[in-house]
């Protein structure tokens, strides 16, 4: 086995940074960052004030390339492997909780780690090194299953056509390797214009969804930030794509109290007491020079609430938007 690729030297910009630390200011206390990654949000938060940071993820390489800097914290920075969905039993009575959803930059830099489509490397995809591979899904998935992760997870269109396509393929050869998905995947699609994103953006995010549980680990991690933070403690949450927000979005208009009446004839009842609130009721995006500074930036969207003192509830998953595959597959 080759060793890993060198990590870029030059320190990834974490996303939204700067409207984040605005929109949480003043940092004190303890905060937990639930996506650790390269470390940005845990670094800026302790710069920014925080007594001290719970840092968790589920990757272990996380803490590995953090072992150069992390102790220039000392016992403010406390690094857990771990899932969001767990945080609250990571840590109670939180001032804050910060999480930045979906695939770091380390990630996907790294071409052994199998997440990118414009790197060649073995077909994983997996944040914890554990469990079932993206590999596996693609080859031993029935078609109707693979169709259907496509279409709801990464909002495929062509989910159906590039299934069948797989199917095809891994007939004649396992597909382990993330070039010849991507090529699967391109061969189904037309070519992208300029401006466009990859042809294989879409399904790579479909698989790398599955193959984490992320939709259900989001709505997880967000009822354990619930629980874990302390009246007045601040939710702040980095999505980069439309079903990880709307699920963001829906939770925090449940829990502010402003889901409303499905049906303006209901007579009204008496509403249970919010769980949030909103300081700004609409998602913060990157401005121009963010942009420029940080060309991924571009879909990412931040949402905040402050926690208040009422008591936690459990979720429908459904009306929160989180995708439903069928049954049976």
């Amino acid at each position: 086995m080759s060793a890993p690729s060198s990590p870029d030297p030059a320190p990834h910009i974490p996303v939204l940074l700067r409207p984040l630390l605005r929109a949480v200011d003043p940092v004190q206390g303890v905060w937990l960052d639930g996506t650790f990654g390269a470390g940005g949000y845990a670094r800026a938060l302790l710069d920014a004030g925080a007594d001290r940071v719970i840092a968790v993820d589920r990757d272990p390489l996380a803490f590995d390339m953090a072992a150069g800097w992390a102790g220039q914290y000392g016992d403010r920075l406390q690094m857990v492997e771990g899932v969001f969905s767990r945080l609250d039993a990571y840590g109670s009575d939180l001032d804050g909780v910060v999480l930045d959803i979906g695939v770091s930059s380390m990630q996907l830099d790294q071409a052994e780690r199998g997440f990118s489509f414009m790197k060649d490397g073995p077909l994983d995809m997996r944040m914890s090194q554990q469990g079932q591979s993206a590999a596996d899904i693609v080859n031993t998935a029935e078609e109707a299953h693979l169709a259907d992760i496509l279409f709801h997870y990464g909002e495929e269109r062509a989910s159906r056509r590039i299934a069948r396509a797989i199917l095809r393929a891994r007939a004649e050869a396992p597909i382990t390797t993330t070039l010849r998905l991507a090529e699967i995947v391109e061969g189904c699609l037309p070519r992208a214009k300029p401006g466009q994103i990859h042809p294989a953006t879409r399904s790579f995010q479909a698989l790398r969804v599955a193959v984490n549980d992320e939709y259900g680990e989001l709505v997880a991690g967000l009822e354990a930030a619930e629980r874990a933070l302390k009246p007045g403690g601040k939710l702040a949450v980095v999505t980069f794509h439309s079903i990880e927000d709307r699920i963001v979005k829906r939770f925090l208009t449940d829990r502010s109290g402003g889901g409303g009446r499905a049906n303006r004839f209901m007579p009204e009842i008496e509403e249970a007491a919010p769980q949030f609130t909103l300081p700004v009721k609409k998602a913060i995006g990157p401005d121009d020079e963010e942009l420029a500074e940080n060309p991924r930036s571009r879909s990412a969207k931040l949402r905040v609430g402050v926690r208040t003192d009422a008591a936690p509830k459990d979720s429908d998953r459904k009306g929160l938007g989180l995708p439903q595959l069928k049954e049976g597959h």
